[in-house]
């Protein structure tokens, strides 16, 4: 019988995803038999989904108790924690919650889809709380990459939880008002039951940084290469980082052009909710190329080496922005852990074109959105939970933060991954149970599991090819091989197949030789046997026999 895993008088916590990677983020919190998500993200495929771009979180978990589910609260807009909404909020059958900037870009993602009259949007201003079920929840402002970054506040008949969202601590934020340290400490006053955290910089042992700071290391950079065309690629989704790249245009005498619909769409809805109204006007790509080439400056997305994106363009020389040797990009944000090669990919064509490139690691050009260990440690001081819950890394970093957890006396630290059912009170916290969870991805317009039969064939084949055998029913074989390295070899290859195939069938006796199945069998071995021998690959085989 299946265990009901309804909440009782009880606090739970279940990640569906986000805890044990970094992306795909969807947090589940329980009590008194009802249930509240927070975030429902994505995350983008890499060389393991061969034809996938978008992975998802199983929901199965929750799809099967839509009846117990109350509402769905959005932390902020990042794709991570807001790109699953499209596809999945119609079926959950629950309103959804965000602050104006994430509600705005939300409600495109719905008009997109054909879904904004079929999914509840509630804007929340403010810091004032609202009802979700058995829970009251509260925005607190935190500075991230992207505007409206939030934690929240949850007060529940157990204690309060502080769920951080992404964040970081930053003095001088560029856009929006973060909570005050006294502020917080006032929640730690106050008391705060569990503080769910980011755990993605936790093996930083400094600061992030502060997005004020960066201005500095940009102006310089861009006024050092004065008379040279200079792009700077950066996280469309970072409004601070887009007025800083303004005003440092402004100083240093450049227009500013953009290349990249997502930069499109960030610039459009930031300012429709009151940011970014002080950035320069923008050029087209025409009178940009028109312009001398040290008064311009384009902005650009696909800093992590999207393939369609608009610097990987550009690097390839496809684009109506040009660079000539001796220009400049700038790449103001941090390489993502697992795009290494498609932007090294990128940065190599930049290269033998004799293009200049400036990246973190040279220049202070990029402060990351996450919090290193030093603000980790002083939002742990300030708050004094009871319990701590690494979420938001990959293990290893889950890990580290609950070490640093336990180092640093905050009572008891759970450390979860997803499908792990955690009771945060009452009596000792701890994980009560599994339940199921995984991934799905976007297969062409439909989703289906990440370990299904025709993702894992795809895999396969891209491993090994496939050799397509036709029978005739007549004695006559044809082979075909798709993928086999053979090149010059493949003509004998062929031949041998065919007459292994010829020979598998002829040693068939009595009964088998008339079962159509025992026919493709016998061919397909010897097929894949002969490939074998030729190129030490087993690939896929496909027996076609006509009906008789």
């Amino acid at each position: 019988m299946k265990k009901d895993f309804t909440p009782e008088d009880e606090l739970l916590f279940l990640a569906l995803g986000g805890s044990g990677e970094i992306g795909m983020n969807v947090n589940l919190y329980g009590c008194q038999g009802r249930w509240m998500m927070v975030d429902l993200g994505m995350t983008f495929s890499g060389n393991e989904y061969p034809g996938v771009d978008l992975v998802f979180a199983d929901l199965t978990f929750i799809e099967e108790r839509t009846d117990q589910l109350d509402g769905i609260v959005l932390t902020h807009a990042h794709e991570d924690h807001i790109g699953a909404v499209p596809y999945f909020a119609q079926d959950l059958g629950v309103p959804l919650y965000a602050t104006p900037f994430t509600a705005d870009l939300v409600r495109r993602k719905l008009e997109e889809a054909g879904l904004v009259d079929e999914v509840e949007l509630n804007i929340i201003e403010g810091t004032d709380s609202f009802a979700v079920g058995p829970f009251d929840v509260s925005y607190i402002p935190l500075a991230h990459s992207i505007a409206e970054g939030n934690g929240l506040l949850i007060d529940t008949p157990y204690g309060r939880v502080f769920h951080t969202g992404d964040w970081k601590l930053d003095e001088e934020p560029i856009i929006g008002e973060p909570t005050t340290e006294e502020e917080l400490c006032e929640l730690g006053d106050e008391g705060i039951l569990a503080l769910v955290c980011d755990s993605t910089n936790v093996f930083n042992p400094n600061e992030s940084g502060s997005e004020g700071a960066v201005y500095t290391a940009l102006h310089d950079e861009v006024a050092k290469w004065g008379g040279r065309r200079v792009v700077v690629t950066t996280f469309a989704s970072n409004v601070a980082r887009l007025h800083t790249l303004g005003e440092v245009a402004k100083a240093t005498g450049r227009q500013l052009c953009v290349a990249g619909r997502s930069l499109d769409r960030i610039i459009e809805v930031a300012q429709d909710n009151g940011y970014l109204e002080d950035l320069p006007p923008l050029v087209d790509f025409d009178t940009a190329m028109g312009l001398p080439r040290g008064e311009i400056m384009v902005l650009a997305t696909g800093g992590q080496g999207e393939p369609r994106a608009a610097l990987a363009r550009i690097a390839d020389d496809n684009h109506p922005i040009e660079l000539t040797r001796g220009d400049v990009v700038l790449f103001s944000s941090r390489q993502i852990p697992g795009n290494e090669i498609a932007i090294g990919r990128i940065q190599n064509q930049f290269a033998a074109r004799g293009i200049v490139m400036v990246t973190d690691r040279q220049s202070d050009i990029h402060v990351s959105g996450h919090p290193g260990r030093p603000e980790l440690e002083a939002l742990y001081a300030w708050l004094r939970p009871q319990v701590l819950v690494p979420v938001h890394g990959e293990m290893r970093h889950m890990a580290e933060q609950a070490r640093l957890g336990d180092a640093r006396g905050i009572p008891s630290t759970v450390l979860q991954k997803n499908g792990d059912v955690v009771r945060l009170a009452p009596g000792k916290p701890g994980k009560l149970a599994e339940v199921g969870n995984g991934r799905l991805v976007l297969d062409g317009d439909i989703i289906v599991p990440a370990d299904g039969e025709a993702i894992t064939m795809r895999r396969r084949l891209a491993r090994d090819g496939i050799v397509v055998v036709v029978l005739d029913g007549q004695g006559g074989v044809q082979v075909e091989g798709i993928g086999l390295p053979l090149d010059e070899d493949y003509p004998e290859f062929v031949a041998e197949a065919k007459a292994d195939v010829l020979d598998a069938i002829g040693r068939l006796r009595g009964p088998a030789r008339r079962n159509r199945e025992d026919v493709r069998e016998a061919a397909r071995l010897a097929t894949r046997r002969a490939a074998t021998r030729w190129c030490g690959k087993r690939p896929q085989v496909r027996v076609m026999l006509p009906e008789e």
